[in-house]
């Protein structure tokens, strides 16, 4: 399976790098496929790639999905989902 995950847009490094936030945490990435984003634009991130750009708003309510499960696996008691 292949999972891509949004994430915020934190800096231009390059016409084609950026630095990516997500959950605090920082990383490089190439935005060779997503040319036209910019600081504050949110993008899908698969293996260090910028696959595309995601509505501000379909990215935070899939950031909350991701938030709230991994809320829910802590709270299980095996501390993994069942």
């Amino acid at each position: 399976m292949c999972l891509a995950l949004p994430a915020r847009v934190a800096e231009l490094l390059s016409a084609d790098e950026a630095i990516v936030e997500l959950g605090g945490v920082k990383k490089t990435v190439s935005i060779a496929l997503t040319p036209e984003a910019r600081p504050g634009d949110y993008v899908i991130v698969h293996v260090g790639h910028a696959i595309g750009l995601l509505d501000p708003l379909e990215a935070e309510r899939t950031l909350a999905l991701f938030a709230e499960m991994a809320a829910s696996a802590e709270a299980s008691p095996s501390g993994a989902n069942a």
